[in-house]
């Protein structure tokens, strides 16, 4: 018998200098697709999408530091969709995208306003795949996930990585209430669930549960 399709698919552009995941998602029932974490060099993004014949119908962003956001407003004029996410709280970085990208050499940044801001409890749905969002602050006030626990999988921005925890040397960090985040939020999803990060290669709960040094 053949293995059962899985309900969704990711494929991962590394862009900008800073090797930032960017993530297609998509559900392969309906090839409706999201662009999470769009910071930059948004032609490669766009073929990407060609590449993968899928249908964009939102851009989806964990928070709003230069590296995940900076290329948003491009590509979302180039799709006509709408920018869901973060929290508010991370306005502030959003207004400021262009002048950030002028001091990391990223000069295609534009500053954007998402279309929809999200808070914890609230669903956001890639096709027939629904994910919890989840606030997670600490790398930036307002950081949030995405997460399926029916499908084990998560989306986790700069909270969680393999083997580290995101910064929090930034302006507004909080190392005490990333550990919280990460303790409170994540680990009670279960040591089962697959998650993409921000930076470096995808991980799972457990894993980083009983070995990552930021973590014991």
């Amino acid at each position: 018998m053949s293995e059962p399709e899985l309900p969704l698919q990711a494929a991962i552009i590394p862009v900008t200098p800073l090797q930032q995941n960017c993530a297609l998602v998509w559900c392969t029932r309906t090839k409706s697709a999201a662009v999470v974490d769009p910071g930059g060099d948004v032609p490669h993004i766009l073929k990407a999408i060609e590449q993968t014949e899928v249908n964009v119908d939102k851009i989806l962003l964990t928070h709003g530091h230069i590296d995940h956001a900076g290329g948003a407003a491009e590509l979302k004029q180039s799709l006509g969709v709408d920018i869901i996410g973060p929290h508010r709280e991370d306005q502030w970085l959003l207004d400021d995208l262009a002048n950030s990208g002028r001091q990391y050499g990223l000069s295609d940044a534009r500053n954007c306003t998402p279309d929809r801001w999200l808070e914890e409890g609230e669903t956001v749905a890639i096709g027939e795949v629904t994910f919890d969002v989840l606030h997670c602050p600490g790398h930036t006030p307002g950081h949030i996930v995405f997460v399926n626990q029916a499908i084990n999988f998560g989306i986790l921005g700069d909270v969680l990585f393999q083997g580290s925890i995101g910064r929090t040397d930034f302006p507004r960090s909080d190392h005490a209430a990333l550990i919280d985040a990460i303790r409170t939020k994540l680990f009670p999803l279960g040591d089962e669930m697959v998650f993409i990060c921000g930076h470096g290669p995808a991980s799972t709960i457990g894993r980083e549960r009983h070995s990552n040094p930021f973590l014991q």
